[in-house]
């Protein structure tokens, strides 16, 4: 399909034929800006070419995939980009002009924000000319409405058709459609934009003017101001800077889509700055958060590096249901999962919780009021169960369709029940839990009567609908179960992890419902239907001894390093052989006595498993192993960060510390910024570690792992 295009600025040329790559879009060497549901990528020297991710988001659909800065009759040449916070950045450029003096004396600054509203860029430029200075550019977007499905698979991007929502414009606004539900986008450029301002005496800024059009042949031509053709929007800005002085101009893109199932969290949230008490609701006690120490070294100055740009990345990712303030929770990662995950908001906010318990006590929230009531193959919703991912229109991967609203996850109750005991512990009031008290009754039921499908008295998963996901542990790629030859494993698997979660989970559970049972009047629906109130926590304890047993009688494998636990168990209930991360999960559960943590720590910390920047999803003696394989030998951040926590409250001191260094290294080659996952090749061969090029980052449970860094580190208290 051929849709209109303008003389070409620099190449390749601005068209609003889309370029599509023939893998997963890369975004690690991509600059963004994030406030959840909006997000940005553009390349590090600003430009966003409709290639890959880059473009701006509003949800699950892209909004604008081109956007595009060029000077008239000067030359901009990147400076590089700076990165204030998750929801800022600035790209600078040298101007260059042919009367221009030999030091790069005009800098513009393009200053990027991602806010709850939208989008909006300052442009800024600063001159140290003794001379007056003009500087005349014109700005180009192309309006998109690619769902992220098709953006993330290039597949389904080149099954559709190359349709763009075309724009009206009307002074100094464009307007054009966006999503299914009567969405809309604005952009508004000049003084309505609301941001620009000149800073200098004689400055000026204007967004159009008699000589600032562009001509047929791409020259500036007379008279244009902020005009469309078709999907293609474009607009001038002229800059006039006195000597020794500044000028601003801005631009400003207000999103709105009914569709998308959550909006920006209304308050801020202090742990983002460590100071004061953590938001809360008003129906919780605040928690005071546990604030840096003084760094007094340079790891300690390192890690409170790490710490705070962590905070802020998770503070860009804190959505909330629409009005509802206690219903904030964070979101599991840009750019493909900008939504609510059961098991990676469970998760995050269990690792931030020593810094905030307010986001725990919402997520908890979030996810009990959409907790499943009923069979439903299709979704894989069953009574009790704690929902996988909510998306406005479903996640189309060609092989594999999920639904909007999916419960496809076999750990997710498990570890709701586990945030909600953490909560407990470290102050969550009475009235809360009341609230929650008929969520947790009914969890405990999924645990006894669904979450072992076969009866063994193990959790196994099980795709019965032909189009969800064929792994539903965290591990959930369809070949990251495997056997020590590489095999990958088939049929109802039964994780390692996941007993260990819900082993403590029902003992956990248990406690809570015996030592509140004077806080709810009325049993729960679910409660009334099968078990009375009082048998419920022997029912959990002698349900949890099975489990127990069952897991020694099975799990344990060797080696030619000695005894290890499986991944997990396959269909035909044989443990899957390949020695892997899974088992760090384990610590602190329970489930392990003292003597076997020791063995489980002693393999993780080999350097089969330990890289010396974290623990690798698969050990390199696996036939299966690659270093930038999904979960088959890569360093998955979070898995790494959890496992720390457990060394921790198992009383692994020095091991937490090296594994916590590891973690450091990586982010000081990171950028302070750890991702969703890196490579697993050795520290010995390669240092920063290498990317996983289309990883999440910002990714909410890889930055919630800065938190037990600090811990093991000495920078937060425990």
């Amino acid at each position: 399909m051929h849709e209109p295009t303008l003389p070409s600025l620099t190449a390749p040329p601005l068209t609003a034929q889309r370029p599509v790559p023939l893998h997963q879009p890369f975004v690690h060497d991509l600059a963004g800006v994030f406030r959840a549901p909006v997000q940005a990528w553009s390349r590090p020297d600003g430009a966003m070419r409709g290639a890959g991710a880059e473009g701006i988001y509003l949800g699950d659909t892209r909004v604008v995939s081109d956007l595009r800065c060029d000077a008239r009759a000067a030359d901009l040449s990147p400076l590089g980009v700076q990165v204030r916070t998750a929801d800022e950045i600035v790209h600078r450029d040298v101007v260059s002009t042919a009367d221009g003096a030999g030091d790069p004396l005009l800098i513009l600054e393009r200053t990027r924000t991602a806010d709850t509203d939208g989008f909006r860029e300052q442009l800024r430029l600063v001159s140290d000319d003794d001379r007056p200075r003009r500087v005349v550019l014109r700005l180009a977007l192309i309006t998109d409405g690619m769902s992220m499905s098709a953006v993330k698979d290039h597949r389904l991007a080149l099954a559709q058709e190359d349709e763009r929502p075309a724009v009206s414009v009307e002074a100094d606004t464009a307007q054009w459609e966006i999503g299914t539900e009567g969405g809309r986008a604005r952009l508004t450029v000049g003084e309505g934009a609301g941001t620009g301002t000149g800073t200098s005496a004689g400055t000026s800024a204007t967004s159009r003017g008699p000589d600032e059009g562009l001509s047929a042949d791409g020259a500036l031509a007379a008279d244009s101001a902020l005009a469309a053709d078709g999907p293609i929007v474009t607009w001038t800005v002229a800059l006039e800077a006195p000597a020794r002085g500044e000028a601003c101009a801005s631009w400003r893109l207000d999103l709105e889509d009914p569709s998308v199932p959550f909006e920006a969290a209304d308050e801020p949230w202090a742990a983002a700055t460590s100071t004061g008490a953590t938001a809360s609701c008003t129906t919780a006690s605040p928690l005071e958060p546990a604030s840096p120490l003084e760094p007094t070294s340079p790891e300690s100055r390192a890690v409170d590096r790490l710490l705070r740009r962590s905070l802020s990345d998770l503070d860009a990712l804190r959505l909330q249901v629409p009005g509802e303030p206690c219903q904030t929770f964070f979101a599991a990662g840009a750019p493909w999962f900008f939504t609510l995950f059961g098991r990676d908001s469970l998760i995050t906010a269990s690792l931030a919780l020593p810094v905030d318990r307010a986001i725990a006590e919402g997520t908890l929230r979030t996810l009990a009021r959409r907790q499943g009531t009923v069979v439903d193959v299709e979704t894989a919703q069953q009574p009790g169960k704690i929902l996988h991912e909510v998306r406005a229109q479903g996640m189309d991967m060609v092989e594999t369709y999920l639904p909007p609203v999916y419960y496809g996850t076999i750990d997710a109750t498990p570890l709701w029940i586990e945030l909600l005991h953490d909560a407990r512990r470290a102050g969550l009031d009475d009235a809360t839990f009341g609230e929650l008290r008929p969520a947790l009754e009914a969890a405990s039921l999924w645990l006894l009567e669904h979450a072992d499908a076969d009866g063994d008295g193990l959790l196994e998963y099980l795709d019965d609908s032909g189009h969800g996901l064929a792994n539903q542990g965290w591990k959930d790629s369809g070949d990251s179960i495997r056997f020590a030859d590489g095999s990958v494993a088939t049929g109802a698997i039964a994780p390692a992890e996941v007993q260990g979660y819900a082993y403590a989970a029902a003992r956990h559970a248990a406690d809570m419902l015996e030592g509140s049972s004077g806080l709810l009047e009325a049993p729960s629906g679910l409660l009334e239907a099968s078990v009375s109130r009082a048998a419920l926590p022997d029912r959990l304890r002698t349900w949890a001894d099975r489990l127990h047993a069952r897991f020694h009688e099975t799990f344990w494998c060797e080696d030619e390093l000695g005894p290890f636990v499986a991944l997990a168990l396959d269909g035909q209930k044989r443990p899957v052989t390949g020695v892997a991360s899974n088992m760090g999960h384990l610590l602190s559960t329970g489930i392990l006595d003292a003597s076997q943590e020791r063995l489980v720590v002693d393999r993780l910390l080999h350097p089969s498993l330990f890289s010396g920047f974290g623990i690798r999803t698969l050990s390199t003696t696996n036939s299966g192993y690659g270093p930038l394989r999904y979960h088959g030998g890569s360093v998955w951040t979070h898995d790494t960060g959890f496992i720390l926590r457990g060394l921790l409250r198992s009383g692994f001191e020095a091991e937490a510390q090296i594994v916590a260094r590891g973690l450091l290294r990586a982010a000081d080659g990171l950028d302070q910024r750890l991702p969703e996952l890196f490579g697993g090749r050795s520290s010995d061969d390669v240092d920063p570690p290498l990317p996983y090029p289309s990883s999440c980052r910002p990714q909410a449970w890889a930055a919630a792992s800065a938190v037990p860094v600090a811990q093991a580190l000495g920078v937060l208290p425990r």
